[in-house]
């Protein structure tokens, strides 16, 4: 099987590759596991259904979490306790005001996790000060296509990487 980064081009600011199915989404994300830096905040948008929580899943795989990666729809926060630290997944869909980010404690998973992943950032309204890196997916077809854009000189490095390997 030819690796999911095989397709990951530098569009001069952002990278851009496709996905071909769950299982390489899968795939991905434990590949950008594998460079993360500690203390990302990474965003993940995409309509329903196109595989946010699929990605975010490969991640904590990638980051070395075994159990069942559940999506945080209705809780809105699937906090994990890893090795390498916390890592929480926010899922801000039903959320109906910005501030029930401050009531998530919002603020103090930043402060101590080693990773953030956020889906739905939009639904923040600019609540979201830092974001490292903002991982875009969109359908073209049956395939995916995931756009990634660094924020910060951490995000850019995380991106660097990516393409390293």
């Amino acid at each position: 099987m030819k690796s999911v980064l095989e397709g990951l081009c530098d569009y001069g600011g952002f990278l851009r590759t496709k996905i071909a199915d769950e299982r390489a989404m899968l795939a991905f994300g434990k590949s950008v596991a594998r460079v993360l830096i500690p203390r990302l905040v990474i965003t993940l948008s995409g309509d329903l259904g196109v595989g946010k929580t699929t990605l975010a899943r490969g991640v904590l795989q990638g980051l070395g979490f075994g159990g069942i990666v559940k999506s945080p729809t209705y809780a809105m926060l699937e906090p994990y306790q890893l090795d390498l630290g916390a890592v929480y997944h926010f899922d801000l869909f039903r959320m109906s005001d910005p501030e029930e980010l401050e009531f998530l404690g919002y603020r103090d998973c930043l402060r101590d996790a080693y990773l953030c992943l956020v889906e739905w950032p939009e639904r923040s309204d600019g609540y979201l000060r830092k974001i490292d890196l903002e991982l875009s997916i969109i359908c073209e077809g049956d395939t995916r296509i995931v756009t990634i854009r660094a924020h910060t000189p951490a995000g850019r490095i995380t991106n660097e990487h990516l393409q390293n390997i």
